[in-house]
């Protein structure tokens, strides 16, 4: 059982190096644990004060359980494993890292995109079975003449923005929290209505966070509505899509095809029905990654465990606690 204030209770990276650095630099030890279950958390870090936490959802059991806790720190974006009303309730504060990988999501979603619309995975399997004829990838469209749609445009969001109007596309957005907070866009962007942007889009982008309204928030009604030479693609949260609706209107050529770097259920099986459709491209939830945010992450997970334990105001709070 560990007995340290700071604990990093369940992470898969093959080290805490960067980590280890902040924390020592600052005064504080800290312990690596490898827990897979909330029970292993209550067991084994009945003294910590902050959690650094990667999978293992966060909720009553835990902050009842463990009452000095006051603090978790998401390694990521997405605090869907965090139960943000029980953590209010609890006086516990919630943390992400929302800024670590955002050009390394845009541009997977960018590099998703194109190999969709430039049908490169497909020719390219073609190659490979003895096909050589570029008529197999008919018909492919200038980008300059693509409405692409972005489906929550928050850091994430707007970066892709930036990369597909360079290309000479027209951006148009949909963001239910679009108006609030003084938020501030490219002017080129075009905001629209949910139904306008699934109507209009040659391609969307999904970069909204996985919440009750938004689960499944893509089903055969929205792929119905598509155009059916349009492409979605998403490198946000599985969940968001409905994958057997996604399977349905692939099988049906409803959409012209599909790209994910997000699953519901990860990892994606191989027996997977959406493996066999050639329009069809996936990537291991890895958009976030590259040898520099990942990095970052580690730095400013670490970073905000010491801003909260030297009391100091946290930079990244999900909720509001008295520490924000």
């Amino acid at each position: 059982m560990s007995n340290k204030k700071i604990v990093i209770c369940d992470l898969d990276h093959e080290d805490v190096e960067a980590e280890k650095a902040v924390l020592e630099a600052a005064g504080y030890e800290f312990d690596w644990l490898h827990c897979k279950t909330q029970e292993e958390v209550i067991e084994n870090c009945k003294e910590a004060v902050v959690l650094l936490n990667q999978y293992v959802r966060m909720d009553r059991k835990i902050f009842e359980a463990l009452p000095n806790v006051k603090c978790v720190v998401r390694y990521g974006v997405g605090v869907d494993n965090i139960n943000l009303d029980d953590a209010d309730e609890f006086g516990v504060q919630a943390c992400n890292v929302p800024d670590y990988g955002t050009r390394e999501v845009a541009d997977q979603a960018l590099a998703l995109m194109m190999c969709l619309t430039r049908k490169v995975a497909f020719t390219n399997s073609l190659i490979r079975k003895g096909v050589w004829d570029y008529r197999r990838e008919i018909p492919i469209y200038r980008m300059s003449v693509m409405t692409v749609g972005i489906y929550g445009i928050g850091r994430i969001g707007t970066e892709f923005a930036k990369r597909v109007h360079a290309m000479g596309c027209r951006v148009i957005a949909y963001d239910i929290e679009a108006g609030k907070q003084g938020r501030k866009f490219p002017d080129f962007v075009e905001f629209v209505s949910e139904e306008e942007l699934i109507a209009k889009s040659d391609v969307i982008s999904i970069h909204c966070p996985l919440r009750q309204d938004t689960y499944h928030v893509f089903g055969k009604e929205q792929f119905k509505a598509m155009k059916n030479s349009a492409y979605i693609v998403n490198v946000a949260r599985g969940g968001i899509i409905d994958e057997e609706a996604l399977e349905w209107a692939l099988a049906n050529k409803e959409i012209a095809g599909a790209a994910l770097d997000v699953v519901e259920h990860e990892p994606l099986t191989a027996d997977n029905p959406l493996l066999s459709h050639d329009n069809f491209i996936v990537s291991p939830h890895t958009a976030w990654y590259s040898e520099e945010s990942a990095q970052e992450l580690k730095r400013k997970v670490a970073e905000e465990a010491v801003r909260f334990m030297r009391n100091e105001p946290v930079h990244y709070p999900v909720n509001l606690t008295k520490n924000s």
